[in-house]
């Protein structure tokens, strides 16, 4: 029996998957700024939940939380960095008060979870830390500028992460998912309050009140928790996730036009050397 932490349970995929561990026999802390949001989750389950209120930009909240994970479980063995949210902007229209938001969250309330939990599984050696990225971080598209920086810097923070622990027993496994039926793209959707007209054929189109995505998204919740809980307790948990199969398709063409645009500029990379 593992004790796992997640952070964002109030709906989506992390909701799913405490619901999944939980009936696995897991013990779970599941967490929301409004714990009420939380409050019976597992019900009826074989796992016991702690439900605990984290609003995980909030440094004391954060020590709290894991303090009390640790008094009732005896400590942390899976960390789960879900909570989060999306902002659209161009990055000309972002607003700077709410793209610090966006990285408090996003990803300083994620290295705060981090920090928090180690101490205890580096004590231990052993442990698994998970950080939820998106496939925003590789197609970078327009008007999703702040959000993607914001995941690509989590997701280069979990590549050293994953160097310096693994030494140590802790594994750091980065979920990049594609496009889900969540909240994600509905209510927990932010976006600048201004709009120029000249990122109307960009960023504009990806404005809430122009996509039409949400709802109809190819990804389950439920089946990318399955997916998560297979790979955390796999012998040899993955560095890097994709979840669904837009993700696969996207990220895979991505680092085919990487690698094709290597390849053409191939000669100027190699001129910068010294001749000797």
């Amino acid at each position: 029996m593992s004790t796992w932490f997640i952070t964002g349970c109030s709906t989506g995929l992390g909701r799913s998957l405490a619901l999944a561990v939980l009936a696995r026999g897991d013990d779970a802390v599941v967490t929301a700024r409004d714990v009420a949001k939380v409050e019976g989750l597992g019900d009826g389950l074989p796992g016991t939940a702690l439900p605990l209120a984290l609003d995980v930009t909030d440094p004391a909240q954060v020590t709290a939380a894991v303090a009390a994970a640790t008094d009732r479980f005896g400590g942390v063995d899976v960390l789960v960095n879900n909570a989060g949210y999306g902002y659209r902007a161009a990055v000309e229209e972002g607003d700077e008060a709410d793209v610090q938001r966006l990285f408090d969250t996003n990803f300083f309330g994620a290295v705060a979870m981090v920090k928090a939990v180690l101490p205890g599984m580096r004590a231990r050696r052993s442990g698994a830390i998970v950080n939820l990225s998106s496939i925003g971080a590789w197609v970078r598209p327009a008007g999703s500028g702040y959000y993607a920086a914001a995941k690509a810097a989590l997701e280069g923070l979990s590549g050293s992460l994953h160097r310096e622990l693994a030494p140590l027993g802790i594994s750091v496994t980065v979920v990049a998912p594609g496009g889900f039926r969540t909240d994600f793209a509905g209510r927990s959707l932010t976006q600048s309050a201004e709009a120029i007209a000249d990122y109307a054929e960009t960023a504009g189109k990806r404005r809430k009140e122009n996509d039409t995505v949400h709802g109809t998204q190819p990804g389950d919740p439920d089946a990318a928790a399955r997916a998560i809980v297979t790979a955390v307790t796999s012998a040899q948990p993955p560095a890097f996730l994709l979840l669904g199969s837009d993700a696969s398709e996207a990220v895979g063409g991505v680092l085919d036009g990487w690698r094709a645009e290597i390849e053409e500029w191939r000669e100027v990379t190699l001129s910068t050397d010294y001749a000797d």
